[in-house]
């Protein structure tokens, strides 16, 4: 299985530089509909529902204190399937010319991170999981 890490590298050669805000809800969008056509994870990483939208944790890690990113040092796009890259182009299709508070918008109206901060005030801290399951639901209604 791939990690986000080779999602994001992905995302990044098709894409070139990018917010991070942005980039971290295009791997959002990769996993949940790569989720819901296949019923397969895209990668394992943990999504939380932070105040700005969905974050892959492990990938802001790596990016942390950086505003704009046009590579990373991890990652390897030859380790996705063309199963896999077949979605994300699907995501980058429809969402890649978004701009970034866009999607951070989209993803608020949305149930997936709506639900994960149920109770939570709207700009608060935030670590509770956006769940596959949460995302399968929701995209496959759609």
């Amino acid at each position: 299985m791939a990690d986000v890490f080779d999602v994001a590298k992905y995302i990044l050669s098709q894409k070139g530089a990018m917010s991070t805000w942005k980039l971290q809800k295009l791997c959002y969008y990769a996993q949940a509909w790569h989720y819901t056509w296949t019923e397969k994870p895209l990668f394992p990483n943990r999504i939380e529902a932070w105040a700005n939208g969905p974050v892959v944790v492990d990938l802001y890690k790596l990016h942390r204190g950086q505003f704009m990113v046009s590579d990373i040092p991890a990652g390897n796009p030859g380790a996705l399937t063309p199963d896999e890259t077949d979605s994300i182009n699907i995501v980058l299709r429809d969402y890649g010319d978004k701009e970034p508070y866009e999607l951070r918008e989209l993803t608020h109206l949305e149930a997936p991170w709506k639900n994960a901060r149920i109770g939570i005030p709207e700009n608060a801290r935030c670590s509770n999981e956006i769940t596959l399951e949460s995302m399968g639901a929701y995209y496959g209604s759609l």
